[in-house]
C-alpha cells in the first residue's frame, strides 16, 4: 500500500507556504495570463473541445479553481486558432543555486531569447546559475500530480485501491489535503479516474519531482524561495520546481 501521511515538519511547512502563496495568487491579476496561456497551449495541441481534449479539460478546471471567468476561458481557447498561439513555444530551463538547490523552470514564450536572458539574469543576481539543458535529467522525474481536499464520506484506502488501476504510484494525506502521484503518461487516465470518483481536484498538472529531495533549514529555504518567487514573477514562466524536501 502506498497511502502515507506526508513526511517531515519542514516539508509540511514549505507545502503550507506554497499553498498560501497560491491562494494569494488567485487574487492577483498576474496569475490569469499564465492560466490563459496554459489553456491556449492545450487547445492548440489537442483541439478546442474539452470533452475530447483531457489536458484542456484539466487546464480549464485549474483556471476555474482560481476563479477565472468563463469569458476569459473561452477567449483563451479561441486564441489557440490565431497567429499568436502559433508563435508560443514551450521550453524548459534548468539551474542550480545555493545550499545544493536545483531548479526546473517551465516557460511558455513567443521569444525564447528574452526568456533565457530573463531566467539567466534572475539566477545570476541570486547566487545561482543557468545549467545546460539535460543537466538535471536524472535528478527529477516528471509525474502526474493531482491535489484535492480529503473528500468527506470516502475511505481513502478504497480511493487508493481504485486509482492504482489507473496509474497511481503514491497517495499522501497532509492536514486533510490529498496528493495523488502517478507516471506522467497516466495523466489523462488518472485525472479521469479521480473525476469518476466524484472528486473535484483543486489542481492537476504534470510536475517535475526531485528524486533525492534535500532537507534545508528555515533560513536556507527562505533564500531558495526568493529565487522561486522572482522566477515565478516573470511573465513567461509557467511553473518552477525545486529539489526541496
Amino acid at each position: 500500500m502506498w497511502l502515507r501521511h506526508a513526511g517531515s515538519a519542514m516539508g509540511r511547512a514549505f507545502e503550507c507556504r506554497r499553498r498560501a502563496k497560491e491562494s494569494r495568487w488567485a487574487e492577483m491579476s498576474k496569475v490569469f495570463p499564465k492560466l490563459a496561456k496554459s489553456i491556449t497551449l492545450a487547445a492548440k495541441n489537442g483541439g478546442p473541445d474539452p470533452e475530447t481534449n483531457a489536458p484542456l479539460r484539466i487546464a480549464i478546471a485549474n483556471a476555474k479553481a482560481k476563479n477565472m471567468s468563463r469569458d476569459n476561458i473561452d477567449a483563451a481557447i479561441k486564441r489557440a486558432e490565431g497567429k499568436d498561439a502559433s508563435e508560443i513555444t514551450e521550453v524548459t530551463y534548468e539551474g542550480k543555486g545555493p545550499y545544493g538547490s536545483q531548479f526546473v523552470v517551465e516557460c511558455a514564450t513567443d521569444n525564447t531569447n528574452r526568456s533565457v536572458t530573463n531566467i539567466k539574469t534572475i539566477f545570476s543576481k541570486n547566487d545561482a546559475q543557468l545549467l545546460n539543458s539535460g543537466s538535471l535529467d536524472f535528478m527529477f522525474s516528471r509525474k502526474t500530480v493531482i491535489e484535492f481536499p480529503a473528500p468527506e464520506g470516502k475511505n481513502m484506502e478504497e480511493v487508493e485501491l481504485e486509482l492504482i488501476d489507473h496509474g497511481l504510484e503514491e497517495l499522501s494525506v497532509d492536514d486533510d489535503f490529498v496528493t495523488v502521484i502517478g507516471d506522467y503518461t497516466a495523466f489523462a487516465q488518472l485525472c479521469q479516474a479521480v473525476e469518476d470518483l466524484g472528486i473535484s481536484a483543486a489542481k492537476s498538472s504534470l510536475q517535475y519531482l526531485p528524486n533525492q529531495p534535500v532537507e534545508m533549514s528555515e533560513e536556507q529555504i527562505e533564500a531558495v524561495e526568493i529565487i522561486v518567487d522572482k522566477l515565478e514573477d516573470d511573465d513567461d514562466v509557467q511553473a518552477v520546481y525545486t529539489n526541496l524536501a
